[in-house]
């Protein structure tokens, strides 16, 4: 669900951040409207709000981690985890990690990638958020959900920053609700 169905309908910070993120076109190929989280960075006030309106949404769930996918979702899990007493739990691309790991493959347009998280990092009966920056088919949160549950997590939401209108009204996601703050920008003029 989009933050604005959820009780932020007209809320200006959701204006904010979507006017923080920078829309490239053609990247990384022609076609695609890259949606740049990095100038939402560079925004203060916005990328507060941004890790605001999910702490306030996420800070009574007794959630105990916080899952962020490599690379963006590192951006925004730890401040929340923090705000809400949580632990962060890094999802990466394979051969990033070292020791023992555990891997979720998962299917892309083009091809095939992994997550892979430490052994031990997540313990049966935890409660757990994953974090991402954008969803759009919603395969690389799928393979999270998948990882997490494998040992034996609860995962309680999803959570994005931008959501693909296509996600407008998707509540859930492998039956795990998931929570989206902004549409995708164009570019106008």
């Amino acid at each position: 669900m989009f933050a604005e169905e959820n009780g932020l309908r007209g809320d200006p910070r959701l204006q904010a951040i979507s006017e923080a993120i920078r829309v490239v076109p053609h990247f990384p190929k022609p076609g695609i409207m890259f949606q740049d989280i990095t100038t939402l960075l560079l925004d203060h006030k916005a990328f507060k709000d941004t890790v605001d309106i999910f702490v306030d949404r996420y800070r009574d769930m007794d959630i105990s981690v916080v899952a962020g996918v490599e690379a963006r979702g590192f951006m925004f899990g730890p401040s929340i985890a923090l705000a809400i007493g949580a632990k962060f739990v890094p999802l990466r691309k394979p051969r990033k990690l070292p020791g023992e790991v555990i891997s979720e493959s998962y299917v892309l347009e083009y091809g095939t990638d992994c997550l892979e998280m430490h052994v031990g990092a997540v313990q049966p009966g935890e409660r757990a958020l994953v974090i991402d920056d954008l969803v759009a088919t919603g395969g690389t949160l799928s393979a999270a959900i998948r990882l997490l549950e494998r040992v034996g997590a609860e995962v309680v939401e999803c959570a994005c920053v931008i959501g693909l209108p296509e996600n407008k009204g998707e509540r859930r996601l492998n039956g795990k609700p998931l929570y989206i703050l902004v549409e995708p920008r164009e570019l106008c003029c």
